[in-house]
C-alpha cells in the first residue's frame, strides 16, 4: 500500500497482442494523480525467453498465473484493470487473491465459468495446426481509429502474435462472482461491439462509459485515468 495516501494500487492487464507498454500513458496520468500502478506482461503475447522448442503454447491459464504472481508482489489493496482479452485471465486469477478489492473490465471479456473468448464470440477453433494468431491487418482502423497517427504507428509496430490457446482455454473460476467489479463500455469500439460489451456488463456491479475506440489507454489516457481513480476511490470506501 502507498503509505502516504492509503490508496489501493492499480494492476493493469493488457489485452491480446499487446504488452505492458500500452499502459504507459495511463500510468503517467495515474502517477500525476498520486496513484501507484504496475503493469504485467502476459506470456500469451510475450512468451518468456528460453522456452524449449516444442513446448506447448502458453495459454489463458499461464496468463492467470502471471497475474497472480504480480498480485502477490503488491502490498495492500489492489484494483485490477483488465482490457479486452485480459479480462479472461483476470477473472481466473482474482478468485483466490485476497488483496483485490475491485476488478475493472475495460471493453473486457468478463466471462463466466466454462466460457472462452471463442465460445463467447461463437468462433470455431481453428484446425489448421496454427498456434499463433497474428495481429489484425487492419489494426489502425479496428483498434486505434481515434488514436493520433504517430502513436498508432508506434503501437502497431509493437503488437505481437497471440497464442490461440489463450482464446480457447475456458474459465474455471469466475472471480467476479466474489470480487466487486465494474465495466467500462467503449462506445465507439470497432473490435468488440459495444452491444456485446453491454451484454458482458450485466455481470458487473457498476457500469461506466467512454466515447472511445477499443484503445482508450492511448486515445484518452487522462480521461481513463480520472475514471479509474473514481472507481478505485468508490471501491475503497465501499462497506
Amino acid at each position: 500500500m502507498n503509505a502516504d495516501t492509503g490508496r489501493p494500487t492499480f494492476l493493469l492487464v493488457h489485452g491480446g497482442w499487446h504488452g505492458a507498454w500500452c499502459w504507459d500513458p495511463v500510468r503517467a496520468a495515474l502517477d500525476a494523480d498520486g496513484w501507484r500502478s504496475h503493469a504485467v506482461d502476459l506470456p500469451s503475447a510475450n512468451p518468456p525467453a528460453g522456452r524449449p522448442d516444442g513446448a506447448r503454447p502458453v495459454g489463458m491459464l499461464d496468463d492467470a498465473d502471471a497475474i497472480r504472481d504480480s498480485l502477490r508482489r503488491i502490498d495492500g489493496p489492489v484494483v485490477v484493470i483488465a482490457h479486452s482479452y485480459g479480462g479472461v485471465p483476470t477473472t481466473e486469477a482474482i478468485a483466490d487473491a485476497a488483496n483485490v478489492v475491485e476488478a475493472v473490465y475495460l471493453a473486457g471479456f468478463q466471462l463466466d465459468e466454462g466460457e472462452s473468448v471463442f465460445t463467447f464470440l461463437g468462433k470455431p477453433v481453428p484446425d489448421d495446426g496454427t498456434d499463433l494468431a497474428p495481429p489484425y491487418e487492419a489494426a489502425p482502423r479496428i483498434l486505434f481509429h481515434d488514436v493520433p497517427e504517430a502513436d498508432t504507428a508506434r503501437a502497431v509496430a509493437r503488437l505481437r502474435p497471440q497464442s490461440l490457446r489463450s482464446f480457447t482455454e475456458k474459465v474455471t473460476t469466475a472471480g467476479w462472482r466474489t470480487v466487486p467489479s465494474s465495466y467500462v463500455v467503449c462506445d465507439r469500439d470497432q473490435a468488440l461491439d459495444p452491444s456485446r460489451q453491454r451484454e458482458l456488463a450485466t455481470r458487473a456491479d457498476s457500469v461506466h462509459r467512454l466515447p472511445s475506440s477499443h484503445s482508450p489507454f492511448l486515445s484518452m489516457p487522462r480521461q481513463l485515468a480520472t475514471l479509474l481513480g473514481r472507481i478505485a476511490t468508490s471501491a475503497l470506501s465501499a462497506p
